[in-house]
C-alpha cells in the first residue's frame, strides 16, 4: 500500500505520544487492554456470546481463524469484540495485535462502515485497514524498539521469538516491524516474511 503523504511520520508520533500517556518508553511492552481502557473503548470477549449465539460458538470452535476482532459502534461510542479463543493462531500475541489494531482505528478516527453489502458480501476498505495495521505495529513495537531488536539479533544477543515474548506480540509482528522500519537494512539482517 502507498500510505498518504506524511502518514508514517504522523503514526509514529501518535504511537509515541500515546505510549507516553500510558507511562511507557519505547522499549516497554504495551498492554492492549490498558490501551483500550485509556481510550475508553470497552472490550468484549467473543466467548461472552457463546452461550446465547450459535454464530459465536461456531467462530470460537469451528472456524476460529475466520474472526479476529471488530469495532462495533453505538453512535460515536466504540466497543471492540475480539476472538479470545487461544487456538488456531489466536494466541496472546495475535490477540494483542488484534485489539491494538481496533484501538488504532479509534485513534485514527476512522468512521464506521457497513460490514456487509446488500448481497451479504464483506466490505473492506484496504486503505484504512493498512493505516490501522501500521499504527498498531508502531504502538506495539515502536521504531526505536525495532532498531534495538535488530541490533541485538545482529549481535547474537536475541532472536525474533525472544523479542516477541518480550514485547508480548507474535514473531510475525516483530518480523514485520523489522522490515517496515528498515531496521533489517541498518543491521545487515536479511528481510523476513510479513505477518
Amino acid at each position: 500500500m502507498a500510505y498518504r503523504r506524511g502518514f508514517k511520520t504522523e503514526a509514529n508520533g501518535t504511537a509515541l505520544e500515546v505510549r507516553a500517556e500510558l507511562g511507557l518508553r519505547a522499549l516497554d511492552p504495551l498492554d492492549p487492554f490498558a490501551l483500550a481502557r485509556h481510550l475508553e473503548i470497552p472490550i468484549i470477549d467473543l466467548s461472552d456470546f457463546a452461550r446465547t449465539s450459535a454464530g459465536a460458538r461456531y467462530l470460537l470452535t469451528v472456524e476460529p481463524e475466520s474472526f479476529s476482532a471488530v469495532t462495533v459502534f453505538a453512535g460515536t461510542k466504540r466497543t471492540i469484540v475480539h476472538n479470545d479463543g487461544h487456538n488456531d493462531g489466536h494466541n496472546d500475541g495475535r490477540i494483542s495485535s488484534n485489539i491494538t489494531h481496533e484501538a488504532a482505528h479509534g485513534l485514527l478516527l476512522h468512521p464506521p462502515t457497513p460490514a456487509l453489502d446488500d448481497r451479504g458480501c464483506r466490505l473492506w476498505d484496504q486503505d484504512i485497514e493498512d493505516e490501522a495495521q501500521f499504527l498498531a505495529g508502531a504502538l506495539l513495537v515502536p521504531e526505536d524498539a525495532a532498531l534495538a531488536i535488530a541490533r541485538d539479533i545482529a549481535k547474537g544477543r536475541s532472536t525474533v521469538p525472544e523479542a516477541a515474548a518480550r514485547f508480548l506480540v507474535s514473531p510475525q509482528m516483530i518480523q514485520w516491524r523489522l522490515n517496515i522500519t528498515g531496521a533489517v537494512n541498518l543491521h545487515g539482517l536479511p528481510p523476513v516474511a510479513s505477518p
